[in-house]
């Protein structure tokens, strides 16, 4: 028998409850790790308050974990029994002792990143991966707008805009996370609870404003967010930690500058076994260079993971979280 984490109705963190389960062998194509860690992530509390819909009730939650491979299905010949796993895509039920997942979900994981590093950082460091990489190709000099920069997938980007030599502007809420984002490589901070975001990132920049903005908030910082990027700048809307952004009026993009939108999401670039290993490599060597350092700042057992997410929505966590089965 095994513990896992599922939810029965949509809800606050007091739905979510600990259950035993009896473990299957794996289907054919999927492999069962043991997890060692496992990460947790704002889209978690998406799931699990219906924002996002699950497959079916009662659900697993958690997309992001490490460990050991256990057990592989028929067909599988990338990993075998006691490889060094990690994840960051579904099937939901990551919060969990074992879980099953198709062998393409999975890359394989350098002896130099410990498990709970893999997953405190494989979701947001593969989310900021395809953020700077991908969605937009940040050059270096170029002054880039991030919101929420002291936060997990912040704490990440603001390290690797530095690598990369450009100029990461963070939004922030306070003080304290102004010189947290600042000592992980923001060029300059914006305390959104005091300043003013549009005017301060216009006078960062002269007056040029940003050719690109990744916002991961949503639906409070939707209309800042336009109004500080450059004419054709790109605006990432690739969150919703604020609720969703919605009743969009085309319109706007045009009278602010002829601006593009894009709603990216980690799945659409990690959309097959080679891209997400090549990414999760790219991501690894950055941390074995030391460019990247994972910050886990809160460790919960599983049977905590309610209390985890409480604390993650009230936003009273900084860097990353990660849940010990």
């Amino acid at each position: 028998m095994a513990k896992r984490i599922q939810f029965s109705q949509h809800g606050g963190p007091e739905v979510l409850t600990l259950v035993e389960f009896d473990p299957k062998p794996p289907a054919a194509g999927n492999v069962r790790v043991r997890n060692h860690a496992i990460g947790l992530n704002f889209i978690d509390t998406y799931f699990r308050s219906g924002l996002y819909a699950p497959p079916a009730l009662p659900s697993g939650l958690g997309t992001e974990g490490a460990g050991v491979v256990e057990a592989v299905g028929e067909g599988v010949s990338r990993f075998k029994a006691g490889d060094r796993v990690a994840y960051a895509g579904g099937p939901l039920g990551a919060y969990s002792e074992v879980h099953e997942l198709p062998a393409a979900n999975l890359v394989s994981l350098p002896q130099s990143v410990s498990f709970e590093d893999a997953a405190a950082v494989m979701l947001k460091g593969l989310t900021v991966q395809y953020l700077l990489r991908q969605t937009h190709d940040v050059q270096p000099g170029e002054i880039i707008l991030f919101h929420a920069a002291a936060g997990g997938v912040g704490s990440l980007a603001c390290q690797w805009a530095r690598a990369l030599g450009a100029k990461l502007i963070g939004t922030v809420s306070s003080p304290e996370k102004a010189e947290r984002a600042k000592a992980l490589g923001a060029w300059a901070t914006i305390d959104y609870s005091r300043e003013d975001v549009a005017q301060r990132v216009l006078e960062l920049t002269d007056g040029k404003k940003c050719p690109v903005v990744y916002d991961g908030v949503g639906q409070d910082t939707w209309l800042t967010s336009l109004d500080c990027l450059a004419p054709r700048g790109l605006m990432v809307s690739f969150g919703n930690a604020s609720g969703a952004v919605s009743g969009v009026n085309l319109g706007i993009l045009a009278q602010k500058g002829s601006l593009y939108v894009t709603r990216p999401t980690l799945a659409s670039y990690a959309n097959n076994a080679e891209n997400t290993q090549a990414m999760a490599d790219e991501l690894f060597a950055m941390i074995a260079s030391g460019k990247v350092k994972v910050d886990i700042q809160q460790r919960y057992p599983l049977a905590e993971a309610a209390r985890a997410q409480e604390e993650l929505s009230a936003r009273r966590t900084v860097g990353s979280t990660v849940l010990i089965p």
